[in-house]
């Protein structure tokens, strides 16, 4: 496996282990693993399938499940490659009067 995608997976692990812990990803480091990612296909490294299955892959040793499973199976519709569904889960919002 190429460096670069071997860093690259490391930071999709780096990122996933920080969602799941309920910490939030940076943009900044989000964006510049999909640059990286770009990056990796321009060069000729990897075909974004294989990327999307790697990431696939990191997703579902953190959470246990797959992307698809978490995001639903149109999840790349919102997030077109090379974007990172990494959010975290949205904050409980409880008013703070009764109306």
């Amino acid at each position: 496996m190429d460096v670069l995608q071997t860093e690259i997976e490391q930071r999709w692990r780096t990122m996933f282990a920080a969602l799941a812990a309920g910490d939030d990803v940076p943009p900044s480091q989000r964006l510049r693993a999909e640059g990286m990612m770009e990056a990796v296909v321009m060069l000729g490294i990897a075909t974004p399938d294989v990327l999307i299955e790697a990431m696939d892959r990191c997703y579902h040793a953190v959470f246990g499940c797959g992307l698809d499973e978490a995001c639903g199976e149109d999840w790349q519709a919102f997030f077109p490659f090379p974007q990172i569904p990494a959010m975290s889960k949205r904050a409980p919002v409880y008013p703070s009067t009764r109306d």
